[in-house]
């Protein structure tokens, strides 16, 4: 396991050694992915997808990272635009369309992201590891009131995942979450639109 900051060196490395690349950031709810997503995109220039805004509602963890292997990462892969659809949470219900171009670094991040099927899409993939109990307070104190009622069923929708895929195994890198924080991000990753509420 590694600290955030030699994950961030890691990203850093390569986009220095290559123009087009991908890298794929996995952990359980609350472990720091969004943070480090920033951090590496702050350090880097890469656009950031992240599955908050393509998961279909609270039950889509699946789906969402399915969609997003199918419809972004391979056509990316194979030098084609690839895309994600923004899920409209207030609305419930899919939202516009962003296409994402083959060149160029990108990072995606989210739960579920990370499976046999798109390890291999990637130039490299992290996994964040952090106690239950931590993960449960940050992704409360980020989202309150509004993840609070969903948090159980979501929790289980990312058990069933990790038993089915293993991410942990499939990562290059496993980055111990619990300094993820302390990463500095000005937030400036090109975002088209904020997720969950």
């Amino acid at each position: 396991m590694i600290g955030p900051a030699a994950a961030v060196r890691a990203v850093v490395a390569l986009g220095a050694a290559r123009a087009d690349w991908t890298v794929l950031v996995d952990g359980r709810s609350g472990a720091g992915k969004s943070t480090l997503a920033h951090a590496l995109v702050d350090r880097t220039g890469a656009a950031l997808v992240r599955l908050d805004d393509c998961y279909p509602g609270w039950d889509g963890l699946l789906a969402g990272a399915e969609a997003v292997t199918s419809d972004l990462l391979v056509p990316r892969r194979t030098g084609r635009p690839g895309g994600w659809r923004r899920w409209d949470w207030a609305a419930g219900e899919p939202a516009e369309r962003h296409v994402v171009p083959p060149s160029g670094g990108l990072v995606v991040e989210g739960s579920g992201l990370l499976s046999r099927r798109s390890a291999p899409l990637a130039d490299l993939a992290l996994w964040l590891e952090l106690d239950a109990g931590e993960r449960r307070r940050r992704a409360l104190a980020r989202d309150g009131a509004a993840y609070e009622p969903h948090w159980d069923r979501w929790a289980a929708q990312e058990a069933e995942r990790i038993a089915a895929e293993r991410p942990r195994r499939l990562a290059d890198l496993v980055v111990d979450g619990e300094h993820v924080q302390a990463l500095p991000s000005g937030r400036t990753a090109r975002i088209a639109y904020r997720g969950r509420p």
